[in-house]
């Protein structure tokens, strides 16, 4: 017992002394409407330390957690823009607690690359960081081809189109784009995965009947005022 209270006290000193460290915040537009609030060491601006969120239109966080040496722990909670819960994860155990469910209004359509058959159990891909925010770094580093910036924003639409493989690494991206009503085919674009934070290439894969399997991540999207990708 008092080597359990020992290793307790000890932990809970480390904290303390990881908090007590000097440090500065940081804002930082993650697109039009989302801006990262953090905070960094003074003696290393590169470490993250302390609360985060990212707030939508400066009112809802719809991340909030932890850093603790620039290393996301406990329990981290994510929403949309109305501040509904869509995930809960706990980056300490790495244990996914939530998945909001979705239905036929949701942004996402999911594939999977085999033939299903009656009976199979079928689980989708997710994105820890949830449908809102977790999916942010993809559509803000799309940028319209100059080519098509005479075309008026309203009758443009995407869709970006995600490859995930059995492993749960992001093995292909890819926007198409479309005009008008009838959303006629202007172009596909294929997009670099060498993206700037490895955490993006990383996904929960789809499985059938337990096993993981190639899916794909079908999100509608519209082109706004920065030539970037908003949800639909």
């Amino acid at each position: 017992m008092l080597k359990r209270y020992l290793l307790l006290f000890t932990a809970l000193f480390f904290v303390n002394i990881c908090f007590a460290q000097d440090t500065i915040q940081i804002k930082r537009k993650l697109s039009g409407h989302v801006t990262e609030i953090f905070k960094v060491l003074k003696s290393d601006v590169n470490t993250r330390q302390g609360s985060f969120r990212a707030v939508y239109k400066n009112k809802i966080p719809v991340p909030s957690g932890m850093y603790v040496n620039d290393k996301k722990v406990g329990l981290w909670r994510f929403t949309d823009p109305n501040g509904v819960i869509l995930q809960t994860y706990d980056y300490t155990y790495k244990r996914l607690f939530y998945e909001a469910p979705e239905d036929t209004t949701s942004h996402f359509r999911y594939l999977v690359d085999k033939e299903l058959k009656e009976g199979d159990k079928v689980t989708k891909p997710i994105k820890i960081g949830g449908r809102f925010y977790g999916y942010l770094p993809y559509l803000t580093l799309f940028t319209l081809p100059n080519e098509f910036k005479t075309i008026d924003r309203d009758d443009l639409s995407a869709v970006v189109e995600l490859l995930i493989s059995p492993g749960g690494r992001l093995a292909d991206f890819k926007v198409e784009l479309t005009a008008g009503v009838l959303n006629q085919p202007l172009t596909t674009i294929n997009m670099n995965i060498k993206l700037p934070d490895p955490a993006d290439l990383v996904f929960t894969p789809a499985t059938q009947n337990g096993e993981p399997i190639a899916s794909r991540i079908r999100i509608r999207c519209v082109v706004n005022s920065s030539w970037h990708l908003d949800f639909e």
